[in-house]
C-alpha cells in the first residue's frame, strides 16, 4: 500500500499558497492480508467453476419423456414396436417414490435404458390438482394392475387387436430396489429379457 503525504505551505502574505508532495511513504502489505485475499479469490473461482459446470451438466441432460395419457401412450408403443413401463407413484407424499426418481429415474443410465421403453406415469397425489379423466383413467389401471402399494413398476407388452382395442400382456413387476440405476434396470432388463 502506497501513501502519499502532502503538505501545504502558507507564504508571509496570506495569499501565495504552494502544495507540493513532501515524500511518499510505503507501507508493504501484512502477509496475513495477502493470504486472506488469495484464499477470497481461491473461493470465488471454485464457486464460480462449479456453477459453470452445474450449469453446463444441466443442459446437457434432456429430460425424460414421461407419458400421463396411457391410451395414446399405448397407441404409440404399437406404432413403435416397443415396450411399456407403468410407474405408479404417489409423486407428493411416496417417500420411496421420490427416492426412485431422484436415484434411478433422474440419472443418464435410466435416459438411455428408457429410449426403448414406453414411459407411463400415473400418479396418485394428495396434494397436486389432477383433472378428472386423468384420475379415472389412473384408478382403472390400478384396479387392472392390482396396485396396492407404491412405487410400483409394471412392464407390459401391448397387441392390438383386429376389433382395434388392446391386449396388455404383462412381463412381470418391480418397485425401489436397493442399490442406485445400475442394480434397479439390472432387474428392470431381467424382467424385459425373459419376454423376448
Amino acid at each position: 500500500m502506497i501513501c502519499e503525504v502532502f503538505f501545504c505551505v502558507k507564504m508571509k502574505n496570506d495569499t501565495e499558497q504552494k502544495d507540493f508532495r513532501k515524500f511518499v511513504m510505503f507501507f508493504p502489505r501484512s502477509k496475513v492480508q495477502g493470504k486472506r485475499k488469495i484464499k477470497i479469490m481461491k473461493k470465488i473461482l471454485l464457486i464460480l467453476l462449479l456453477t459453470f459446470l452445474t450449469s453446463i451438466h444441466s443442459f446437457s441432460q434432456e429430460k425424460v419423456t414421461w407419458h400421463t395419457d396411457a391410451n395414446a401412450a399405448l397407441q404409440l408403443a404399437i406404432k413403435e414396436n416397443k415396450k411399456v413401463m407403468f410407474f405408479f407413484t404417489g409423486s407428493d407424499w411416496c417417500g420411496w417414490c421420490i427416492k426412485l426418481q431422484k436415484e434411478v429415474f433422474n440419472t443418464r443410465d435410466f435416459k438411455e435404458w428408457s429410449a426403448e421403453v414406453i414411459l407411463i406415469e400415473l400418479d396418485y397425489p394428495r396434494r397436486t390438482a389432477q383433472t378428472d379423466e386423468i384420475k379415472a383413467q389412473n384408478y382403472q389401471l390400478q384396479q387392472m394392475f392390482g396396485v396396492k402399494g407404491y412405487p410400483a413398476v409394471h412392464f407390459v407388452n401391448v397387441e392390438k387387436l383386429d376389433n382395434g382395442k388392446m391386449n396388455l400382456y404383462s412381463l412381470g413387476k418391480t418397485g425401489y430396489v436397493r442399490g442406485g440405476p445400475n442394480k434397479w434396470l439390472e432387474v428392470a432388463n431381467s424382467i424385459l429379457e425373459k419376454a423376448i
